[in-house]
């Protein structure tokens, strides 16, 4: 019998996948400004603030016990009036990627934010980074802003761009 991805909030002892996952972007492409790979001791408090109840959610996909990606929201802005607008970052093991599993793990984080009060998701995306924005793009963001130069990684400044995704 074939195995079978599913999605789930994310899990306490999920931390070291999520780490390992998201150190591989640090260490290889400018998809985090990043610089330092993170531990599993400080992606604690992180995971603490991704509560199922919360508007900052953390799903994962996983598929034998192990985490092989995880979509997030987080705080777009400190001040209150932001409140309702959130930030989004989507993260596969590489050899998860082009598959669909990323496209179904949005699809679930989309679903599960249409349950709150946000009226509002933002994604921003070091450029170029053409399967981010296909995948965004799919999702109906929109591109709002593209900010030149915004950071430097590998010995380049790198260009973002901010999109949008309004949710009803």
């Amino acid at each position: 019998m074939e195995n079978s991805i599913y999605y789930r909030y994310a899990e306490q002892n999920d931390i070291p996948d999520i780490t390992s996952i998201y150190n591989h972007y640090i260490r290889h492409t400018t998809a985090t400004f990043d610089l330092e790979p993170v531990t599993i001791e400080n992606r604690q408090d992180w995971f603490n603030y991704h509560k199922p109840e919360s508007r900052y959610k953390l799903i994962t996909a996983v598929l034998d016990n192990t985490v092989i990606g995880y979509a997030c929201t987080s705080i777009f802005r400190e001040k209150a009036a932001y409140a309702t607008s959130v930030e989004s970052s989507i993260y596969m093991h590489p050899e998860y990627t082009g598959r669909g599993t990323g496209f179904n793990l949005y699809a679930k984080l989309f679903s599960l934010l249409e349950e709150t009060d946000i009226h509002r998701v933002y994604a921003c995306i070091t450029i170029p980074n053409p399967a981010s924005l296909y995948l965004h793009n799919k999702f109906q963001f929109n591109k709002v802003g593209l900010f030149t130069e915004s950071g430097f990684k590998f010995g380049k400044y790198r260009d973002i761009q901010w999109m949008e995704k309004q949710l009803s």
